[in-house]
C-alpha cells in the first residue's frame, strides 16, 4: 500500500521541498522514538503526506529541531515534528505490520516475517491508543482476504475496502472536520489500491495470482490502458474536491503539488518503462 502518494519534485520550490523533507525526517525521528531504528525501517512517504495535510488543516504548531542523520551524516538535517506526528507514526507502524504478514503470506518472505515480528509489541501498543483505526485496518485485511479467496473480479469492490480503511486512518479525530477528511481518503485509498493492482497486473498473470485487474485486462485488452487511467482519474479528481473543501492554508501549495502531480509521477515512470520495452 505504500510508495504512491509523493511529492514532484521537479514542480515544487525548492523552500517548499526543504520544508516537505523537514516533516518527512520528523515523521522519522518520531518511529526512533517510539519504536527504535526498526521503526524507522518502515517510514513512508505516504504518511507524510497525512502528516503535512493535518498540521495544514489544524494549524499545529511545529518544534523544529537539528539532529544528525546516519544517511546524510556531513550536514545537519532539520525535523519538523507536531502532536500529529505520533499519531502518523503509529498508524505507520500498524500499517507496515499488516504489509509484511501479507507479503510473508503471499511469498514466505521470511525477512519481513522476522520484521513484523519485531514489532508485534509496538504494534499491540498502538492498537490500544487507537481502537477505531486499528479495527478498521483489521476489518480490512479479513475482508481483503475473503475477496481474494472468492476471486472477486470487481475492482471498484475490492479498491472501495481500501477506501473506507484509509477514510478512517485519514480522520485523525472525530470532529467537524471527521467526514471530509473520511471522504479524501476514500478515494485515494481507491486510487492506490488502483495504482498498485495496475502496476502488478502483468507480473500477477504471470505468477497466475489474485489480481482484479486482470479480469477487465481479459475482457477489454484494447481499451485496458485508456480504461485504468479514466478509473484513476476520477478517483483523484474526488480526492481533490474533498481536499479543496476543507479549509487549509498552510502548506497549500505542496499538497496540491501530492494530489494534482505528484500522485502520477509513478504512474508516468510505469508508462516509461513499457515504452521501453516495447521499443527493443
Amino acid at each position: 500500500m505504500f510508495g504512491y502518494i509523493n511529492v514532484n519534485k521537479s514542480e515544487l520550490s525548492e523552500e517548499n521541498q526543504k520544508i516537505y523533507q523537514s516533516y518527512y525526517c520528523g515523521l522519522c525521528q518520531r518511529l526512533h522514538n517510539n519504536c527504535g531504528m526498526k521503526g524507522q525501517m518502515l517510514l513512508s512517504y505516504d504518511m507524510t503526506f497525512v502528516v503535512v495535510l493535518l498540521t495544514g488543516l489544524y494549524e499545529l504548531e511545529n518544534q523544529e529541531t537539528l539532529f544528525t542523520c546516519p544517511m546524510h551524516p556531513t550536514k545537519k538535517q532539520t525535523a519538523f515534528e507536531n502532536e500529529v506526528s505520533d499519531y502518523c507514526s503509529a498508524i505507520n507502524v500498524m500499517l507496515a505490520y499488516h504489509n509484511l504478514v501479507d507479503d510473508w503470506k503471499d511469498d514466505k518472505n521470511y525477512g519481513k516475517m522476522t520484521l513484523a515480528s519485531m514489532i508485534r509489541k509496538d504494534y499491540e501498543h498502538f492498537a490500544e491508543q487507537y481502537p477505531r483505526q486499528v479495527k478498521a485496518i483489521e476489518e480490512y485485511m479479513e475482508k481483503l482476504a475473503a475477496y481474494e479467496k472468492k476471486g472477486e473480479e470487481n475492482i471498484d469492490i475490492v479498491a472501495g475496502i481500501t477506501g473506507d480503511m484509509l477514510g478512517e486512518l485519514m480522520a485523525w479525530k472525530e470532529d467537524e472536520w471527521y467526514q471530509e477528511l473520511k471522504t479524501l481518503g476514500y478515494y485515494m485509498g481507491k486510487f492506490i489500491y488502483m495504482m498498485d493492482a495496475y502496476e502488478d497486473v502483468d507480473k500477477d498473470e504471470k505468477k497466475n495470482r489474485y489480481n482484479p485487474l486482470r479480469h477487465l485486462k481479459k475482457q477489454n485488452e484494447k481499451d485496458f490502458e485508456t480504461l485504468c487511467r479514466l478509473m484513476m482519474t476520477s478517483m483523484m479528481a474526488e480526492c481533490a474536491k474533498s481536499f479543496e473543501r476543507l479549509p487549509i492554508l498552510q502548506h497549500a501549495d505542496i499538497l496540491r503539488n501530492i494530489l494534482y502531480s505528484g500522485v502520477w509521477t509513478k504512474y508516468e515512470y510505469l508508462q516509461l518503462k513499457k515504452k521501453k520495452r516495447t521499443q527493443k
